[in-house]
């Protein structure tokens, strides 16, 4: 099975956006090197703690430093951004870099209300949603029009460029299945309905739809992972998300925090998040098993690693590890 990664681009605490991109672009070609199949950048607004906001940028600069593995967006937020600009920016990408761009879409702001009302937020119904899909798949079609206007893009024209459809809820799985598209399920965050947006979303899929671009469904589910050479030291390494969750929850805004003793953490009042509870941790045999017991339950046909690390050399070293247990 391909495993894949998602990476936010994560800002460590006394570092910046510049070092966080770095750490990631060299992460990209440690993943080119160890054979996993795709890496994406999700789009994030208005948070001091990720770097993961000029989507298609990060993709360009992953792009040019790896040879193999694909690269894409997890996703882009689509009512965030005018459909035209979003086939011309992947369009481009393709042509600068080949035909290893993926497209994933989401209807969520990647923010809050206010930041996307900055950002020009328009309609997420699905109607809208599936109506701009199908004109980008126009504009990435051999004459690069859209199929609702006269209007073409000759950067993307001939691109066909992949499109997935991302969702946490079955009301995200139903679109993707009723438009035809592989659906990317964010368990890793949202693992309430998992189950259920699974068997929503191979009951809806239909090749009959005009945006229809698969024979038949294809998941990609999301699993937080971080791998050590102990269990316990796996346990300490993954407070650092953990941390995050709990910022979340109380509200605070800081960078990445440094790893600390899970027994403290669970003291705060932390650990054990419900929302984190899609994850392989633990030394190499652990995460596999753990792992296995994840497709076995879903079915999937990918997985999608998320890692944070607040020191990214030990990201990469996860990354190793993860490889040489799986591969």
């Amino acid at each position: 099975m391909p495993l894949s990664i998602l990476d936010l681009v994560p800002i460590s605490e006394g570092s910046a956006a510049r070092a966080a991109i770095a750490a990631s672009m060299s992460s990209a070609r440690l993943a080119d090197r160890l054979g996993f199949h795709r890496l994406w950048f999700a789009e994030h607004h208005n948070t001091p703690n990720l770097a993961a906001s000029a989507t298609s940028l990060l993709i360009s600069q992953a792009a040019s430093v790896t040879e193999r593995i694909r690269v894409g967006s997890g996703g882009v937020m689509l009512p965030n951004h005018a459909p035209l600009m979003v086939a011309e920016q992947y369009g481009t990408l393709v042509n600068m870099h080949g035909d290893r761009i993926d497209l994933g879409l989401g209807r969520a702001p990647g923010t809050d209300m206010m930041t996307a009302q900055a950002l020009g937020r328009s309609s997420a119904e699905p109607q809208a949603f599936a109506q701009s899909i199908y004109d980008l798949q126009g504009w990435f079609g051999e004459t690069g029009t859209a199929h609702s206007m006269p209007i073409m893009s000759a950067v993307s024209a001939g691109t066909a460029v992949p499109i997935w459809v991302l969702g946490s809820t079955v009301n995200g799985a139903s679109i993707a299945g009723q438009l035809g598209l592989p659906f990317s399920v964010a368990s890793h965050f949202a693992p309430d309905q998992l189950d259920q947006a699974i068997q929503v979303y191979k009951e809806a899929f239909s090749t009959e739809a005009p945006t229809a671009q698969i024979e038949k469904p294809y998941v990609m589910a999301g699993i937080n992972v971080m791998v050590a050479d102990t269990d316990e030291e796996a346990e300490r390494e993954f407070t650092v998300i953990e941390q995050m969750f709990l910022d979340i929850v109380r509200g605070k805004r800081r960078k990445i925090q440094p790893p600390v003793d899970p027994e403290t953490l669970a003291a705060q009042g932390g650990g054990n998040n419900p929302m984190l509870r899609i994850k392989a941790v633990g030394a190499p045999r652990t995460v596999k098993a753990q792992l296995e017991e994840f497709v076995e339950r879903t079915g999937a046909d990918e997985l999608i690693t998320v890692t944070y690390a607040y020191d990214p050399a030990v990201r990469d070293r996860s990354l190793q590890l993860l490889a040489k247990s799986w591969f």
